[in-house]
């Protein structure tokens, strides 16, 4: 997507909903300190936390009883439209400006010994790697690629192995592709398609792998039906997703004035760390690795820290992408993004909202 045709058709944004308290619209139009509004975030989270714990257990249960019987009824996805709108048809260079080398756009790995966002990145993938098992030779199935970050490691450190990659979004299958005619992969194919509606031949994968996709899901027990069907005798999938380490909530019900699911994740659901363990109808699990999340903490500071160094170019960038008069909302609106981002999973030392990996095996 050319520059000039970004500045000729803005992305089309709603107009303010009306429950948008008057702090939340200080907050957009920079009159918040950050640290003020950092505050203000983690008091939010104590409160839900608060709330839920104020239910008791049995109700607590029940509640996330009903949430598991609700997802087995609605559709794959929902508001996958609106997905793009919020993230995917941005030109890519938001996020070269943002993300790291990669344009890892999820949790990185952080410990003690690693320097910058770029060494995170790499951490995580090769974390991938090795937890989902996979090998050259093998036939890959990345189920929401993102910007290509796992697709492009996978071509590069498994040259025999042939990748398969689907995203949501046109723009992020022809950066993909442009990045595989420069770097000389020819062993990867991108397609574009509605999850609703992907329809893939059977038994033809030895791994599947979803990075932070299953969040915009709800109908788990379909999805991972259909993805046992996609895989081999013996296949895997792998599947990386954020979650809190009890909740299950959807982010259209996670407040009043519900900023984070009007503009960043609608559709968007929180799943709980022991979800996916419900729908073990057709894969069964393997392995489960949980990790706090402060290491999505000090990602989504990175990320912030990448938008305020280049801040000249994102906004000509925003400028492009959402017209003149909305490129400083924008940039104050990713700003606050990050923050949230960080400030949820740093939340009590990153013990409360986590990133969790899982390995499932395809049964029989």
């Amino acid at each position: 997507m050319s520059s000039q045709s970004l500045a000729a058709d803005p992305i089309q944004r709603e107009p303010v909903a009306e429950n948008e308290s008057t702090l939340t619209r200080w907050a957009e139009r920079g009159l918040i300190p950050d640290g003020l509004l950092r505050f203000g975030i983690r008091r939010q989270c104590a409160l839900r936390l608060s709330q839920e714990n104020a239910l008791g257990v049995e109700a607590t249960a029940e509640r996330q009883r009903a949430q598991i019987d609700e997802l087995r009824h609605s559709p794959i996805a929902i508001e996958t439209a609106a997905a793009n709108a919020q993230h995917y048809e941005l030109p890519p260079p938001f996020f070269q400006l943002c993300l790291g080398k990669n344009l890892k756009y999820s949790s990185c790995y952080w410990d003690d010994s690693t320097p910058d966002l770029d060494a995170a990145e790499a951490r995580m993938l090769g974390l991938y790697g090795e937890r989902a098992e996979l090998a050259d030779g093998q036939h890959i199935l990345e189920l929401g690629c993102g910007w290509g970050s796992l697709t492009l490691w996978m071509a590069a450190r498994y040259p025999s192995a042939r990748i398969t990659a689907v995203s949501n979004s046109r723009p992020q299958r022809e950066f993909i592709e442009a990045r595989c005619k420069e770097r000389g992969l020819d062993n990867v194919s991108v397609i574009t398609t509605d999850v609703n509606t992907l329809s893939l031949e059977a038994d033809q994968f030895d791994r599947a792998v979803s990075i932070e996709m299953f969040e915009h899901m709800r109908n788990y027990e379909h999805l991972l039906q259909r993805i046992g069907a996609w895989l081999k005798p013996g296949g895997k999938l792998f599947v990386h997703i954020f979650c809190h380490k009890t909740l299950a909530y959807p982010f259209e019900t996670a407040g009043e004035d519900n900023w984070m699911g009007r503009h960043f994740f609608t559709g968007g659901l929180m799943p709980a760390a022991d979800t996916l363990l419900h729908f073990q109808k057709d894969i069964h699990i393997e392995e489960r690795w949980l990790l706090p999340g402060i290491h999505y903490e000090k990602t989504a500071n990175a990320w912030l820290e990448n938008q305020d160094r280049n801040r000249e170019q994102v906004m000509e960038i925003l400028t492009q992408a959402y017209g003149a008069e909305q490129a400083k909302l924008w940039n104050q609106r990713w700003r606050m993004f990050w923050m949230a981002c960080a400030e949820l999973f740093g939340y009590a030392e990153g013990s409360e909202w986590l990133v969790a990996h899982y390995r499932f095996a395809r049964k029989g």
